[in-house]
């Protein structure tokens, strides 16, 4: 797999989400997702990965194709289009519009179903991986009580 992608952000926050999964949050403000309850909402649903970055900045994000040892983050993740989008949290759907990549980021092409992702920050960057849990596999929901963050 090996897909790169670069990103910067204001907000030292990285979000991963399949668009169609957030089509209901286009009509919201779009700092809808600062809103602790919004945010864990959508996150414990499946729909979308906030993952706290400690700090603003420009940020490489490596998709690998081997699980992750150590510690790492994971969030289960619904993708009915088998497109993911990766980058920074403030091109998340909201306000009319949907990423375009202008703060970087980029889309990730997977076959259609319910992910397991992944996070790791290193020295090199952030590693993702994506491990498939089927068409409608398992129970998708998150049980976070508080914002996702990856350690640094």
């Amino acid at each position: 797999m090996a897909n790169r992608f670069s990103f910067v952000t204001d907000t030292a926050t990285m979000c991963v989400f399949d668009l169609t999964c957030l089509k209901h949050r286009l009509g919201d403000d779009a700092d809808w997702w600062s809103i602790p309850r919004e945010e864990m909402a959508e996150v414990n649903d499946g729909n979308v990965a906030f993952l706290g970055l400690g700090e603003d900045g420009r940020y490489e994000v490596t998709v690998v194709d081997e699980p992750l040892s150590g510690d790492f983050t994971a969030v289960n993740l619904k993708c009915p289009s088998g497109r993911f989008f990766i980058g920074c949290g403030e091109e998340v759907s909201s306000d009319g519009l949907e990423p375009e990549g202008i703060r970087g980021g980029g889309f990730l092409v997977l076959p259609t179903g319910n992910y397991r992702m992944s996070a790791k920050h290193t020295r090199e960057g952030i590693l993702v991986h994506f491990q498939r849990l089927g068409e409608h596999g398992g129970d998708l929901r998150n049980a976070f009580h508080r914002p996702v963050r990856l350690a640094l």
